[in-house]
């Protein structure tokens, strides 16, 4: 069609509303399609039928009963030559004299010589077998045919028939010759099927083997459980690795790789051994081989553990048995003992248990803490526990903001000083001021005379990452969250990270999923105790727990999300880590909110009654005599200008500001002017008190 409008009207029919034209416009045809090659199509084809799972199960087959028949055949002749030689004597003293185990190495040695000797007996009576076994079968043979000569003779005598003398023999010669001829019929065939046997007999051997790769293997060989680690699977897992050097050194050993190995000893639910590797072989190539070492050992990757302990060129294997790692570890002594108190200063928390089975405790005297991982892991939970454990100390107090907001600290309202919960932009601002807070009052404490002691002060935000992440500004355009010089929450908790150890402020912070953006580098390197849960990638886990725990070993990209819940790698130096480690694996207890109520209830009962706030009192009105006063503390005089100094940092917004005419004029009108000792500005204490207390006086006789 050459026209693409169509006017469906005639051209003398005037247009109206009802009949105006019909427009259709007519899309040009498109180009033919081009015919697919027909090697295209039969690239597709192929590639269709080798992926298929029934070609892929086919070849997985053939390559299996292939490699049974040909292992089979190694396997037998492996046997057949330690049967004939005293090769495998050999093996086990060599063995035994790499285990330092020199009475084990004597004893095969000593079988070893009664072998070799029984041996040469038996050759040297091979020397004399031919003539007596010729000997032998002509007495035989000579008595054999004496026998059927005397057997004939009595038949003879018994029938009167001359002939029967050698019936007997004839009747034997008949018998050899059809045994003879049976032979000959069955030879044939023998020899044809002969070898198809042979080689049924070493398929049969290899599949009782199971003498062929693992992703040949059928599904219920290759999900089956693990069998027990033992010296020879350790060595022939390391040779497997895929690492050349360390395949052809094992090759080269006398011992078969058996001097590498240490003692592999029970450790908790499962086993350890410390392996030296040899010259030419790094520990990283191990570390990075970590799920082809597993898969040889028939484990999952999640139950083998690789650490660097302190011996050079050596890695400590941790093998867990099969399954064992999927099972719960039981209650927390927290749930299970209600007479169990606290002590920050030289108590340690029962956390969980480490990969061992030994008790994990953790020591939170003047650390700061970091717990972090992907979302729904047990983040809450872990650092909940700590928080329940030292609740049981009646001298620490709580700042707690949770940034999630549903509920999962909520039993601590009666506890903390000041409990914030909700996930909003106001939320951040209200958590963000009450960090603030702590640190005036980290200031205050800092300003103290020396040899004061104050109570610990923990200031936990979980979900931290919300407060990093809020784009909120205040009244002077400075962002509450971000990483800048000028954002509030990180310039606050960075404050509380460099002087708070001191005078016991704590910073606790639990987070999700760490990136540059939402938890910064300067905030998690100010943790002195660094944890994680279960993380994505290499790069997640380095800034969760820092780059010497990783390269020592430390792996939470590996943990399983969704079934290592609790579970997670700690660095910190409040816990015993084994010699020679960065961390340590640690299955946690999980407490439910039903026992965290209980813990709290206990905890309360300790105390003589908390009441928490649930915001921040932002308001601008302030005291500034008051003020005065307590930034004096109990310092009989301080100076001017450290008077302005504490002001400024007790209230920026109020005092920052402030001259010494200010000052002056302040305690002019309260009747505490400033004046001069030893030759400097002072204020006097005494005079600032009476001053309160004179105002005070004033105040309730006029409200009378």
């Amino acid at each position: 069609m050459s026209e693409n409008v169509i006017n469906l009207h005639k051209a003398t029919d005037p247009p109206t509303a009802d009949t105006a034209p019909t427009v259709l416009t007519v899309v040009p045809d498109a180009p033919p399609a081009r015919p697919v090659p027909l090697w295209v199509r039969s690239g597709r084809a192929v590639k269709a039928v080798a992926t298929h799972e029934t070609t892929r199960a086919a070849a997985r087959a053939a390559t299996r009963h292939s490699l049974y028949t040909f292992n089979g055949g190694r396997i037998a002749a492996r046997r057949a030559w330690d049967g004939r030689t005293g090769s495998r004597y050999e093996r086990m003293i060599r063995a035994a004299e790499a285990a330092g185990n020199l009475e084990a190495a004597e004893e095969w040695e000593e079988r070893l010589q009664r072998f070799r000797a029984a041996r040469h007996h038996r050759r040297m009576d091979l020397l004399h077998s031919p003539v007596e076994a010729a000997k032998g079968v002509a007495v035989g043979a000579g008595m054999s045919i004496g026998v059927l000569v005397a057997l004939g003779v009595v038949m003879a005598i018994n029938t009167g028939q001359v002939s029967d003398v050698v019936t007997p023999l004839s009747a034997t010669v008949d018998f050899i010759a059809l045994l003879i001829r049976i032979v000959q019929v069955v030879w044939g065939p023998a020899l044809s099927v002969g070898p198809f046997l042979a080689l049924l007999a070493l398929w049969s051997v290899g599949r009782k083997q199971h003498a062929a790769p693992a992703w040949a293997l059928p599904a219920n060989v290759r999900n089956s459980e693990g069998e027990p680690i033992t010296p020879s699977i350790v060595v022939k897992a390391l040779r497997d690795l895929g690492v050349p050097a360390l395949r052809n050194a094992i090759k080269e050993m006398g011992d078969a790789g058996a001097s590498m190995l240490g003692p592999i000893t029970i450790a908790g639910c499962g086993v350890e051994v410390d392996v030296t590797l040899p010259s030419g072989v790094s520990t990283i190539e191990v570390q990075n081989r970590r799920r082809k070492l597993a898969e040889n050992l028939t484990r999952h990757e999640h139950e083998v553990f690789i650490t660097l302990p302190t011996a050079a060129r050596t890695v400590r294997l941790w093998v867990a048995d099969s399954g064992a790692l999927d099972e719960p570890i039981g209650p927390s002594p927290l749930v299970t003992d209600d007479t169990m108190t606290a002590d920050y200063t030289k108590g340690k928390a029962p956390w969980g248990q480490d990969l061992r089975g030994d008790a994990a405790a953790l020591s939170l005297y003047q650390r700061h803490l970091l717990i972090t991982g992907l979302s729904n892991q047990g983040k809450t939970v872990a650092l909940r526990s700590l928080a329940l454990w030292l609740s049981l100390d009646r001298s620490v107090q709580f700042l707690m903001g949770d940034l999630k907001g549903v509920g999962d600290w909520a039993m601590f309202d009666g506890l903390a000083t000041t409990l914030i919960q909700g996930p909003t932009d106001e939320h951040v601002i209200q958590v963000t001021e009450m960090v603030e807070g702590a640190v005036d009052e980290m200031n205050r404490r800092i300003q103290a005379p020396p040899g004061t002691v104050f109570p610990p002060l923990i200031v936990l935000v979980d979900e931290a990452q919300v407060a990093f992440m809020c784009p909120a500004k205040d009244a002077d355009k400075r962002p509450y969250g971000g990483s800048k010089a000028n954002s509030r929450y990180f310039m606050a908790v960075r404050k509380i990270h460099n002087q708070g150890r001191a005078v016991n402020v704590l910073m606790w912070q639990g987070t999700q999923d760490p990136t540059n953006e939402n938890l910064p580098k300067l905030v998690r390197e100010g943790a002195h105790t660094r944890a994680s849960l279960a993380l994505g990638t290499e790069s997640q886990a380095r800034m969760a727990l820092g780059d010497k725990a990783v390269d020592g070993g430390a792996a939470p990209n590996l943990l399983r999300p969704g079934l290592d819940q609790g579970t997670l790698v700690l660095a910190s130096s409040g816990i015993a880590i084994p010699a020679g480690q960065s961390s340590i694996t640690v299955r946690t207890h999980y407490i439910d909110d039903d026992a965290a109520e209980a813990i709290t209830d206990r905890a309360k009962a300790l105390r003589d009654g908390v009441t928490t706030l649930h915001a921040i009192d932002r308001s601008p009105e302030h005291d500034p005599l008051a003020d005065i006063a307590a930034v004096i503390g109990d310092a009989p005089r301080v100076r001017t200008k450290d008077v302005l100094a504490r002001l400024g940092t007790r209230n920026a917004d109020a005092y920052g500001g402030w001259s010494f005419l200010d000052l002056k004029r302040v305690l002019d009108d309260a009747g505490a002017e400033p004046h001069k000792s030893d030759g400097v500005m002072v204020v006097s204490r005494d005079r600032v008190v009476r001053a309160l207390a004179n105002r005070d006086s004033e105040g309730s006789a006029s409200a009378e």
